[in-house]
């Protein structure tokens, strides 16, 4: 399963310092469902400052899309591997909530990108970027100084076959992102949001 692979610095400080600090502080609590009946795990860490919950159980309800019709969640090939994901970190410092859920179909590419372009638009401007890897393109940003919500934009590598449709702004986002399988396609629906210190929850 893919989660941002490109935060901005701060983010990726900022998260490594909570983690360490939330693991180390006595009087936390931590619930652990290893693997439940589906074979899909749970983890749920409170503190006095904060939690991080992990379900690779997402429902794509809650990345704000609809799935393409006779799409199939894609199946796990091997431990570790999951191809779903429902994370959501918060703190007083900053929050991070990011839900992926990997499908396959055996639709062409341009026939799921028509279908999506259609319903992201109900979050405003669509782009379309290109990239070598599922989510290669996905960069997110909690900025503490807002002035302005940065839109979504393309970035790095834009040869790849990996198409990806976002929209929304760097802190909120929703991102597709259609990769050729054979005469079919792999297909991933995702929703960021981030926040930062001076925000209310996410």
């Amino acid at each position: 399963m893919f989660l941002p692979k490109r935060c901005e610095q701060r983010t990726k400080w900022m998260l490594a310092v909570a983690l360490m600090g939330w693991l180390a502080l006595v009087g936390c609590s931590v619930s652990v469902d290893d693997h439940n009946k589906d074979g899909n795990s749970k983890v749920d860490i409170e503190t006095p400052f904060g939690g991080i919950h992990v379900n690779e159980q997402a429902d794509a309800r809650d990345t704000g899309l609809v799935v393409y019709p006779g799409a199939r969640v894609k199946q796990k090939t091997g431990e570790g591997d999951s191809k779903s994901a429902n994370v959501n970190i918060s703190s007083g410092l900053f929050g991070l909530k990011v839900v992926a859920v990997e499908y396959e179909s055996d639709d062409a590419p341009q026939k799921i990108l028509a279908f999506y372009r259609d319903q992201l638009k109900k979050y405003g401007a669509v782009i379309e970027c290109h990239t070598s890897q599922q989510a290669g393109d996905l960069t997110v940003k909690a900025d503490e100084q807002k002035s302005g919500a940065r839109p979504v934009s393309c970035h790095g590598d834009t040869s790849g076959s990996v198409v990806e449709l976002k929209t929304g702004s760097e802190d909120n986002q929703h991102l597709v992102s259609v990769e050729p399988r054979g005469k079919g396609s792999d297909f991933a629906l995702v929703y960021v949001r981030t926040r930062g210190k001076s925000e209310g929850s996410i």
